[in-house]
């Protein structure tokens, strides 16, 4: 069996030598996504039911229609192959956001997001989109620094 794996091994390798450096926030050689700095405020946010986490260095600021104060959330950040996540507690629930590259529309506006928000909060999975404050949203009225929705 294992001279099997050599070859297989060989040919991956090459495979990969062959590979674009980067695709979608996906390095094919297993690095860290990157394309986000840490400096930046990430904003995800989503629709049905409407919600909004804005995400400066290690702090979130949940919000909803129900509570539009928000409820501040101590967060950790990480980075896997391919997009950016946060770690977090709300209301005693766990919570991790996912912030991935893609095209996303809210459905609701004109505006086209650079990234698909994805927020596991306590079982229940909610979709959206994100931007930061280097990579803004597009179309729409107004500008994405400090928008909400």
């Amino acid at each position: 069996m294992q001279p099997c794996r050599l070859p297989l091994l060989a040919a991956l390798a090459l495979a990969a030598a062959c590979t674009p450096a980067k695709t979608d926030g996906i390095d094919p050689q297993g690095k860290a996504f990157d394309a986000v700095s840490p400096d930046e405020v990430v904003t995800l946010m989503g629709n049905e039911p409407f919600w909004n986490l804005r995400i400066t260095r290690d702090t979130a600021l949940w919000t909803t229609p129900e509570n539009p104060d928000g409820t501040p959330i101590a967060v950790t950040r990480f980075a896997g192959n391919g997009g950016l996540g946060f770690n977090g507690t709300l209301d005693g629930k766990p919570l991790t956001a996912a912030l991935t590259p893609g095209q996303c529309s809210d459905q609701m506006s004109d505006r086209r997001y650079p990234f698909v928000a994805t927020i596991a909060l306590g079982g229940e999975t909610l979709q959206g989109c994100g931007y930061t404050t280097g990579q803004p949203f597009t179309g729409g009225e107004g500008s994405s620094e400090g928008d909400t929705p």
